[in-house]
């Protein structure tokens, strides 16, 4: 493990860090699966250590047969040991290999375990995987540093030492470790923001389970991976959750429901041929067992168009899926199929229309997928992708016949949602084949075929992508001194009347019938949505250039809105920028050979700093000072120099660096810009008193 631990964690960075915590945490979750444990406490330490307790069984502590060795140290050290493996301690686990436990105590420089069972409070003490005694000063806080005596076999002491007392009633496990220098490099460090994550999931997956999880680790030990810069006191979160899966599904959505949550739960069996121990030979042989799978699913479907899937096995992650995620589509498709073909007259399909694909079904779904049964098989020990065959067949009969019911009830409010669906459904496709209609006439054309770009579009001469930009500029006075601030051989122009459409709320068919937003996707020409293609874009930069008021601020967020939700590849590969005009100008008087010079600020604040300056220096400018409301007013020779020319300008780049901003950009646009009206009038309420009448440009 330690020669290559990359085959066991996946990777010797934050992420394989991140895995050893999962692999401790879900040990506890699965005492709290089988009933026995009603709270877990995560505690991240300011020396970098990781504590998990739990209120469970607590490991045992007996001598297991064979082995000489008490069951706590046989966890710990012995591979395929744990009772999920064939021990019949769990009828469904997170783990097959057997291994979790013990790849972290090979990869800590120390581990501490404390087991309270039997009226007893067990401990024993690892480093680097062996074990023995710490010999910690009285009083000081546990570290790696300190002295250890190894232990032997000659020893009179025994590993597994009784170090205090507690109830009889009283049991659990506490697991502490220090990763271990040696494998991981320095930097590393545990993500509280995907550990929170994490949590939440277990929380939500086991009902009435309550997790606390501590942040001790203190601003000046904080590192990028901890995202705790800035604090100093602890930070303390706690998740209980009396729902399931269901519960789960309206947390993850975040656009407007157009069906309710969905519950589809169904088991199934399969027969596994598995090599199992034979006493009388002392050989390995084959043995086929039945084994029962439990399917546990909520879905519903929104107004937008992104897919949201979490699938678990035995309450596991797999980000990457696997068969149980496949039967799942798999029987979603043919049950979607079946109604829309039955249903063809209602919802008004041609037999010339194309089929409906995945894409199509899967838009605007949010699905959390869980199935539960004994020893999966997954790919690799990160467990990131199952693979146990026969679980795809299960999953897809359990949503045919269950999703089968629902889509087939006469019950009045399922067949108001179901009908909203299925025109859902089709709407999507018929967004799909338009989008890629729209693509492929809006790819640019060569000198012998004629244009159907926008007329308006000024575009540039130069075909090198990595050097055109595209700048979409508001309203028709501001294009015309664009047009001659511009540097045509590699920047295009685009303008647009007023407030586009607001495609949050909007519908994709809406989408593509607005004329300023068509445009918009015809002129960048790599498609829309899940159709986009960033690689076919036809601009390396795209720009707003707006005006510097509200208005200009309100038309800038539309046109991100539209490039987050329908071109986010763009935004992602960082293509996408606002361009920064001034707000005033101030003209400084020339006095005998020095000539007149001119100031452009950008704010209220930098304008009254400059103008303080310059009184300090004794200069004279010009009263009134000038101030910009539009680019329109602006000379070709002053937008070129302040905003558009690359030597002197300044343009913010629109970025989403990881998961994290992009499940906030996520959250953000929907609270300003979605359908709900209330959690936005309680933001505005909120944030007014921190606006004065003075910083309104009205």
């Amino acid at each position: 493990m330690r020669k290559r631990p990359g085959m066991y964690i996946g990777s010797t960075d934050s992420r394989g860090l991140m895995h050893c915590a999962w692999e401790i945490i879900d040990n506890a979750v699965d005492e709290a699966l089988e009933g026995y444990a009603k709270r877990i406490d995560v505690t991240l330490y300011a020396d970098g250590s990781l504590e998990v307790s739990d209120d469970g069984r607590g490991i045992p502590v007996d001598e297991v047969p064979g082995t000489g060795a008490s069951g706590v140290e046989v966890v710990y050290t012995k591979l395929h040991a744990g009772g999920k493996f064939g021990g019949g301690s769990y009828s469904a686990s997170g783990g097959l290999h057997g291994v979790g436990a013990s790849v972290v105590n090979a990869l800590s420089e120390r581990l501490e375990v404390e087991v309270n069972r039997e009226g007893k409070t067990w401990a024993m003490s690892f480093m680097r995987g062996e074990p023995g005694i710490f010999h910690d000063k009285k009083s000081a806080p546990l570290t790696p540093a300190a002295a250890f005596t190894p232990f032997s076999q000659s020893d009179e002491s025994p590993d597994l030492r009784i170090v205090g007392k507690v109830g009889k009633k009283v049991t659990g496990t506490k697991v502490r470790f220090w990763a271990d220098p040696e494998i991981f490099p320095d930097g590393t460090a545990f993500h509280y923001p995907e550990l929170i994550e994490r949590v939440r999931e277990k929380a939500f997956l086991v009902p009435g389970l309550h997790i606390h999880v501590r942040d001790e680790r203190s601003a000046s030990l904080a590192t990028s991976g901890a995202a705790v810069t800035g604090r100093a006191a602890p930070v303390e979160d706690d998740f209980l959750y009396a729902g399931g899966v269901m519960d789960f599904v309206d947390y993850l959505a975040t656009d407007a429901p157009i069906t309710s949550v969905m519950r589809l739960t169904g088991a199934g069996e399969f027969q596994e041929m598995v090599q199992a121990l034979d006493p009388l030979s002392g050989h390995l042989k084959p043995q086929q067992v039945t084994r029962q799978c439990a399917v546990d699913i909520a879905l519903r479907w929104g107004t937008g168009y992104e897919t949201r899937e979490e699938s678990f096995v035995n309450i596991v992650a797999t980000p990457k899926g696997g068969t149980h995620l496949a039967g799942f589509e798999q029987g979603l498709i043919k049950v979607m199929r079946a109604q829309i073909e039955a249903k063809s007259r209602v919802l008004k399909i041609s037999a010339k229309e194309p089929k409906i694909e995945k894409d199509d079904v899967l838009a605007g779904m949010t699905a959390v997928v869980t199935v539960s049964f004994p020893e999966p098989q997954f790919e690799g020990q990160t467990k990131e992708i199952l693979g146990t065959a026969p679980i795809r067949g299960i999953v897809a009969k359990v949503v045919e016949e269950e999703f089968g019911k629902i889509l087939t009830s006469t019950k009045r409010d399922l067949k108001t949602e179901n009908q909203r669906l299925l025109e859902k459904v089709v709407a999507e496709m018929r967004a799909r084949v338009a989008a890629r209609t729209q693509k492929e006439i809006s790819r640019r054309k060569n000198a012998l075929e004629t244009s159907t770009l926008p007329a308006k579009l000024a575009d540039c001469r130069s075909e090198d992508v990595e050097k055109t930009e595209l700048f979409i500029v508001e309203g028709d006075s501001a294009l015309g001194t664009a047009k001659l601030a511009r540097n045509s051989e590699f920047q295009a122009l685009l303008p647009i009347r007023g407030k586009i459409l607001n495609v949050q709320k909007a519908s994709p068919a809406d989408i593509l019938k607005n004329a300023e937003v068509s445009s918009i996707i015809q002129v960048v020409g790599a498609g829309s949505g899940r159709t986009f293609d960033s690689e076919a874009a036809r601009y390396g930069k795209v720009i707003f250039m707006t005006d510097a008021d509200v208005d200009g601020a309100h038309i800038r967020t539309l046109l991100l809105t539209l490039f987050f939700r329908y071109m986010r590849p763009l935004v992602e590969a960082g293509r996408v920028y606002a361009a920064v005009p001034p707000l005033h100008r101030v003209e400084v008087a020339g006095s005998g050979r020095r000539e007149r010079e001119y100031i452009y600020t950008y704010s209220d604040a930098e304008l009254h700093q400059v103008l303080a300056r310059l009184s300090k220096e004794g200069k004279h400018y010009k009263e009134p000072i000038q101030r910009y409301k539009g680019l329109g007013e602006m000379d070709a020779d002053q937008l070129a120099e302040t905003t558009m020319d690359p030597r002197y300008r300044t343009l913010r780049r629109i970025s989403m660096e990881d998961e994290t901003a992009l499940a906030y950009a996520e959250e953000t646009f929907e609270l300003l810009m979605g359908s709900d009206v209330g959690p936005r009038k309680n933001f505005i309420v909120d944030g007014a008193a921190s606006i004065s009448r003075d910083q309104i440009d009205a």
